[in-house]
């Protein structure tokens, strides 16, 4: 690859693989055509490794689903509120991609590795190694009590998501809306506060992504931490609640924090379709406006690979090289890649992490 090795502020291919959809079973070491990262293509795209969530689908069970919830409006859509999880439903799915992903390491034979330091990332950036760090996507996860956080730290836990798109017990997460604001409830609760400072207190980078615009707010006053959204874009060019509205990315930039450019079409395209028919450009432009707000030490990439529709220019990891191919014709110079690439998110996890 030409170009620097790009670290990755989310993807959900634990999910892929743990729980495939009929027909769409794939292994991590070998190259396929399904879903967007398997080892042969990270190595293809000059993919260095990224957030590895640990999300837990809608129960079954409760019957809820994206599509059954989806309401077309004149303009947009509305999808219904996602309801609560049980945490120990939550708890158990999240063990089983903890487990799977620490199965992934021990077959790797040296290729991966779970990272739990920002020496260790950078290490297996220089040496070829695929860094992953263990992801938690809502905090429902950490199950019925929340003082498991520091023995899933010491099992080498270091990002939490407080909620996905629907209310847990410490926060409120945005619910699929197009166009609407992100203020769409209230903020964090009691034990959400707790759950920050608890945080704060291990080294665990507290994820904004999916968060109402309350539940920012109250993060931002709480935190002594960088402010970090994995994988978010601009509301002021895609007016979904997913993005971030510009006082909430000045707030970012004050605190010298980050926003992983999320390449979910939905959150990119200015009328919010889920079109794969989507330039490249479109991506381009969400950076353009981050950097021009936040500065160019506050930009990296959130991909959302194996768990939205993509750019079909970018297709899969494989097709990185095209997107920085694309900032370069933007005018960015080498050393602006390599910070967008990965150098901003090893700046901005080594001033999170206590390790």
């Amino acid at each position: 690859m030409n170009g620097p090795l790009i670290f990755d502020g989310h993807n959900d291919t634990l999910l892929r693989l743990l729980l495939p959809e009929p027909g769409k079973e794939r292994t991590f070491f070998e190259r396929s055509e399904l879903g967007h990262i398997d080892l042969p293509r990270a190595r293809e795209g000059g993919f260095g490794g990224g957030f590895f969530a640990c999300w837990a689908p809608p129960d079954p069970e409760g019957g809820w689903t994206e599509e059954s919830a989806l309401t077309l409006t004149k303009n947009g859509y509305e999808v219904a509120d996602a309801p609560l999880l049980n945490p120990d439903y939550a708890r158990s799915i999240a063990d089983d991609m903890t487990t799977l992903l620490f199965e992934l390491e021990a077959e790797s034979e040296g290729r991966l590795k779970v990272v739990r330091t920002v020496d260790e990332m950078e290490s297996c950036l220089q040496n070829g190694v695929l860094a992953a760090i263990l992801h938690f996507e809502g905090a429902e996860n950490l199950g019925s009590d929340p003082a498991a956080l520091e023995g899933l730290y010491d099992l080498g836990l270091r990002s939490l998501g407080l909620v996905w798109s629907r209310p847990n017990a410490y926060a409120h997460g945005v619910p699929f809306r197009f166009p609407a604001s992100p203020d769409t409830g209230p903020g964090l609760t009691e034990a959400g506060k707790d759950l920050v400072r608890e945080c704060n207190r291990l080294g665990v980078l507290v994820d904004l992504s999916h968060l109402n615009e309350r539940g920012f707010w109250d993060v931002a006053g709480l935190s002594d931490t960088p402010l970090v959204a994995t994988h978010s874009n601009v509301h002021a060019l895609c007016p979904t609640t997913r993005n971030l509205t510009d006082r909430q990315l000045d707030a970012i930039r004050d605190s010298d924090g980050m926003v992983g450019v999320n390449f979910a079409v939905a959150f990119l395209r200015e009328d919010g379709a889920e079109n794969e028919n989507t330039p490249l450009e479109t991506v381009v432009r969400h950076v353009d406006y981050l950097v021009e707000r936040l500065g160019i030490d506050r930009v990296g990439f959130g991909s959302d690979f194996d768990g939205a529709k993509m750019p079909k220019e970018i297709g899969s990891v494989s097709g990185l090289p095209k997107l920085l191919d694309a900032l370069r014709k933007r005018g960015y110079d080498e050393a602006a890649l390599h910070k967008l690439a990965h150098g901003n998110w090893l700046r901005v996890l080594r001033m999170t992490w206590r390790d």
